[in-house]
């Protein structure tokens, strides 16, 4: 299958768990990155800083915010492919500071597709979220399933969403929108539940705190989010353009069952402890989550390679050697 030459590329969110995937895969394959971290008073480029002593020489790393619309303009100049990731992702603090993922999630997008835009970037790969979605009103999940904005968050996504929609169809920005669902593996924040599992279980403790275990969720490792990324921007066929993707594994699971799981894969008991503190709002608990990926495999034959039982062996390795593991406290909160 033809592919098309990605040229000079930004990525926004590199500095977090799936855009530090996303530009350590760019940058082995040879391509010229520029990557977008958070400003920061402390200097640090996140899950990037390894590469702040000794960069490649194909590796660009700056600090900045997508919420300002000059900075963005001046950088994004120049570059030929935009990956589109950054953005408030923490579904609790999105109850308590809605505000702020209006400015961030919608606003900032706003100012990445105008900078876009302006510079004829040749395609724009926003990211989106299955959260989007809300609780399934039919499985599996296709891209036509209603949009529902069960919590802040997933509201300022849809926004997101919307306003790539708009500019695809306003002003003929050239953009995709990808939607994955549920990613986990290394360096993903304790607050998604199976890194909170495993950080508890890794931590010798055997009553693992949840919330509801009853919702179920579609999981993907990150190598397979990072393959469907690169997936439709190297898609040669411009009638992706102004489409919508799910990426999803179509194997669905409960949190209780894969917490069962992981005890399995780990040797280990588990019993429960169900946390008030984790819950959310009855209303704004997805219940449901279950993807039909056939769209972007027709398209660009990309498929799940990494099993959710060797993508969790995978995390617990990573947890078991991470130095970060033992400085974080959040599975104890």
């Amino acid at each position: 299958m033809k592919q098309r030459d990605l040229g000079r590329v930004y990525v926004t969110g590199s500095d977090g768990f799936i855009g530090s995937h996303l530009v350590e895969t760019l940058v082995g394959l040879g391509v010229q990155v520029t990557a977008l971290c958070q400003y920061n008073s402390n200097g640090s480029y996140g899950w990037l800083n390894h590469y702040a002593a000794e960069c490649p020489s194909n590796l660009k790393l700056i600090l900045g915010d997508i919420r300002d619309q000059f900075f963005m303009d001046a950088t994004i100049q120049e570059h030929n492919t935009v990956f589109h990731l950054a953005a408030l992702i923490a579904i609790p603090f999105s109850y308590v500071a809605p505000k702020s993922y209006i400015d961030t999630n919608i606003s900032g997008t706003t100012n990445v597709a105008l900078a876009c835009l302006k510079h004829k970037v040749e395609r724009l790969i926003h990211t989106s979220t299955s959260e989007v979605y809300g609780t399934a009103l039919f499985v599996p999940i296709t891209e036509a399933h209603p949009l529902q904005g069960q919590s802040p968050y997933s509201a300022s996504k849809i926004g997101a969403d919307m306003m790539i929609d708009s500019f695809f169809r306003s002003f003929e920005l050239p953009a995709v929108t990808l939607r994955p669902f549920n990613t986990y593996g290394p360096r993903q924040s304790l607050r998604a539940v199976i890194p909170t599992i495993i950080a508890q279980a890794v931590a010798g403790e055997t009553e693992i705190r949840l919330g509801s275990l009853d919702p179920t969720r579609d999981f993907n490792f990150v190598s397979d989010t990072v393959n469907a990324f690169l997936a439709v921007a190297l898609a040669q066929d411009e009638s992706i353009l102004g489409q919508v993707y799910n990426a999803g594994s179509g194997r669905e699971v409960s949190i209780r069952d894969v917490t069962l799981l992981i005890g399995r894969l780990l040797g280990r008991e588990f019993t429960f402890n169900q946390e008030s503190i984790r819950f959310r709002p009855k209303e704004s608990e997805v219940e449901r989550l279950l993807a039909d990926a056939s769209k972007l495999r027709q398209v660009t034959s990309w498929s799940p390679k990494v099993t959710l039982e060797e993508g969790i062996v995978k995390v617990a390795d990573w947890m078991k050697k991470s130095e970060w593991l033992n400085q974080s406290t959040f599975y104890h909160r």
